[in-house]
């Protein structure tokens, strides 16, 4: 197993890495809207916080040597299914091979913020 970790993505708030590649695919953590300069929430829509959160895995997704169009699966979380149609016009702009997709609505996320997203993605060894 290898451990990814870039100073490009927001570093982990609790025992856990930002991602793990094994076998040829990568298995991230639940990322959210935290600007990796600042270490501050992204804003306080969903379109900052999705954007942030995309831009982020995509830190990953390059750190780990994969892109999004080798993600397979995603699972996202957000704080109010109200957002869920605009949540899903940010996540479009980023995920445009179309992975497979589970989306939940949770009572909290982590530092109360209104999107998380976790991916497993296939890395070319």
């Amino acid at each position: 197993m290898k451990v990814i970790s870039t100073e490009k993505a927001p570093k982990a708030i609790g025992p856990y890495s930002q991602a793990y590649v094994h076998n040829g695919m990568l298995y991230t953590s639940g990322q959210i809207g935290i600007n990796p300069e600042t270490d501050a929430v992204a804003g306080d829509t969903i379109e900052a916080q999705a954007d942030q959160v995309c831009k982020n895995i995509g830190m990953i997704l390059e750190e780990a040597g994969t892109s999004f169009d080798k993600v397979l699966k995603t699972t996202c979380f957000l704080s109010d299914m109200g957002d869920f149609a605009t949540f899903n016009e940010i996540y479009a702009k980023y995920f445009t091979s179309k992975p497979a997709r589970s989306c939940v609505a949770v009572k909290t996320l982590p530092k109360n913020l209104l999107c998380e997203i976790e991916v497993i993605a296939v890395v070319e060894e």
